[in-house]
């Protein structure tokens, strides 16, 4: 949950938290006319914190705005200074970032016209996403009844708000169904993405994940590929059934919030031996070893900062 800080970046200025506010009329509110970005900082062992991968979630928080026709009134230096500043001004060592441009007050109708464009950065402190026994124990899915939003009806390269109702109904279905997360499938039948994360299944020691067709480019899922690989594992993009995943050995999902959470069972299916495998445990130790500064093969994947 996201707990009160002290400090919002609301458009260039640290103001605080409860100032932080909108109209009710904002363009955003009733059209999803935003783009977001999900991204943690870790404690490191020398004592500092790091931004993992901030770069690449900078760039793409301009990308998303770029695909739905819009500009943030910032410029990339703005950005990024602003996250660790904002960080810093919460004394937040290890947390959740969220930076949110969105279209404001003006024009009413489905149009945004030249209605300014507003920008924050929040944070947090936040835990494991779908619970800390997860990352061990794994959780349960289920394949969900809605389909994941076409390529040419919602543009699934922008981290757009919009997208995310597709996601909400689907999540809100698996959790009055008892499970905690579900599984979506393409408008083609295959397996695509989660509600929020990426999906990766293990089978006959290849892993695989979907291609970028319907999926999020997910900037965790860009970096277990290169870690898997550096490991010396074999990874494929390719599409796949979920019946191929109800006989996998392993399966797990990936996210900046979800981080490698393994997945125990789908539709019923225990997956492999029913907890976390060998190979996301594997990937978890070298993902957590990264993020924290213990491995400085991928320094340049993490931003610095002290307060």
């Amino acid at each position: 949950m996201a707990h009160e800080n002290e400090k919002i970046w609301f458009d260039g200025n640290l103001v605080p938290w409860n100032e932080a506010k909108v109209h009710v009329l904002t363009h955003a509110l009733h059209y999803s006319t935003s783009v977001f970005e999900g991204i943690r900082a870790y404690k490191c062992q020398d004592g500092s914190s790091a931004v993992f991968r901030l770069d690449a979630h900078v760039k793409r928080f301009f990308n998303s705005a770029k695909i739905l026709g819009f500009a943030i009134p910032h410029t990339y230096d703005e950005i990024f200074n602003g996250i660790v500043d904002t960080l810093k001004a919460n004394k937040l060592a290890e947390g959740y970032i969220r930076p949110l441009s969105f279209v404001g007050l003006g024009n009413m109708g489905v149009y945004p016209g030249d209605n300014p464009v507003q920008t924050i950065i929040a944070v947090w402190s936040w835990g494991a996403y779908l619970g800390a026994e997860a990352l061990e124990k794994g959780i349960r899915v289920k394949t969900s009844t809605f389909t994941r939003n076409a390529v040419n009806s919602m543009m699934s390269k922008s981290k757009a708000a919009g997208n995310y109702v597709n996601s909400v109904l689907a999540k809100i279905e698996a959790k009055q169904d008892g499970y905690d997360e579900a599984i979506m499938l393409d408008s083609a039948g295959y397996v695509s993405e989660a509600t929020g994360e990426n999906f990766f299944m293990v089978r006959d020691g290849v892993i695989k994940t979907a291609p970028l067709t319907s999926v999020l480019d997910g900037i965790t899922r860009n970096s277990i590929i290169k870690l898997a690989r550096d490991m010396g594992y074999t990874v494929e993009e390719q599409l796949f059934t979920r019946d191929e995943v109800y006989v996998a050995d392993e399966a797990f999902f990936s996210g900046t919030a979800a981080e490698i959470t393994p997945i125990r069972e789908l539709d019923h299916r225990v997956i492999g031996e029913g907890k976390a495998g060998p190979v996301a445990k594997a990937l978890q130790a070298a993902f957590f070893k990264v993020a924290k500064g213990q491995d400085p093969r991928y320094a340049q994947w993490l931003t610095h900062y002290t307060f």
